[in-house]
C-alpha cells in the first residue's frame, strides 16, 4: 500500500489579509516626519511651512504625512502636545533653593536649544492669531511647567520652608517668570556667571516672603 506523505502534511491556513484601508503606519517613520517638523519650523516658520516641506526634509512622501495628520495646524499641534507630555523631571535635592536650581538649569538649556530657541517665539506670535495654536501652548507648556513647579512647592511646605498657605498662583509666576523673559523675551545670547545659582536664591527668599 503506498503511502501519500503530502496527505500527512497539515493543511496550510489561508494568510490574513489586513481590512481594506487599513495602513501599517511605521513608527520610525513618524518619528523622523515628527524630527522634521521641528527642523522646518525652526528653518522657516510656522506661516511659511508646508507638508511638502515636511515630506522631503522627512525623506518621505506627502502621503505618509496626510495619512498621520491632516493639516499642518493638527500635525504642529500634536508635535507640540508630545513634547510637553515627556515634561521636565521633578526635582528632589532636599532643599527648595536645590529644587529651584536644578529646575532652572534644565528649562534653561530646553529654552536655549538653537531648535526651542527658535521655534518657541514663531509659535508665540502665531498663538496671537490662532486660537488652536494659542490654546495647546498654554495647555502644554505652561502646565507642563506649573507641574513641576507645583511639586516644587509642596515639597518644601512638607519640609518646613513655605507657608503651605501661599498664593500658590503668584508662587508659579516668581518660579517661572524670570528665566523665562531672560530666554525667551531678551533672548540674551548667554546668561551671567553664576546667574542660575542667583536667581535660585533670589527666588526661594521671594517664595518664603509671600
Amino acid at each position: 500500500m503506498t503511502t501519500n506523505a503530502a496527505a500527512d502534511e497539515p493543511t496550510p491556513r489561508p494568510r490574513r489579509r489586513a481590512p481594506a484601508g487599513a495602513a501599517v503606519l511605521r513608527e520610525d517613520v513618524t518619528e523622523a516626519i515628527r524630527t522634521a517638523v521641528f527642523e522646518e519650523l525652526a528653518a522657516v516658520g510656522y506661516a511659511r511651512m508646508s507638508i511638502e516641506g515636511i515630506a522631503r526634509r522627512a525623506g518621505v512622501g506627502k502621503t505618509a504625512v496626510y495619512r498621520r495628520w491632516r493639516s499642518k495646524l493638527h500635525l504642529v499641534l500634536d508635535v507640540v502636545s508630545a513634547l510637553a507630555v515627556q515634561g521636565l523631571p521633578a526635582p528632589d535635592t532636599g532643599s527648595l533653593e536645590g529644587d529651584l536650581r536644578l529646575l532652572y538649569e534644565v528649562t534653561s538649556r530646553a529654552l536655549r536649544h538653537p531648535v526651542a530657541s527658535q521655534i518657541i517665539p514663531d509659535l508665540q506670535a502665531e498663538a496671537a492669531r490662532n486660537p488652536d495654536i494659542a490654546e495647546v501652548l498654554q495647555k502644554t507648556v505652561r502646565e507642563g511647567q506649573d507641574g513641576v513647579a507645583s511639586r516644587i512647592l509642596a515639597a518644601a511646605a512638607e519640609r518646613g520652608e513655605l507657608d503651605p498657605a501661599l498664593d500658590t498662583d503668584l508662587a508659579l509666576d516668581l518660579i517661572s517668570g524670570p528665566l523665562y523673559w531672560r530666554a525667551v523675551v531678551v533672548r540674551s545670547p548667554k546668561l551671567p556667571k553664576g546667574y542660575l545659582g542667583s536667581l535660585a536664591r533670589a527666588t526661594a527668599e521671594g517664595l518664603k516672603a509671600l
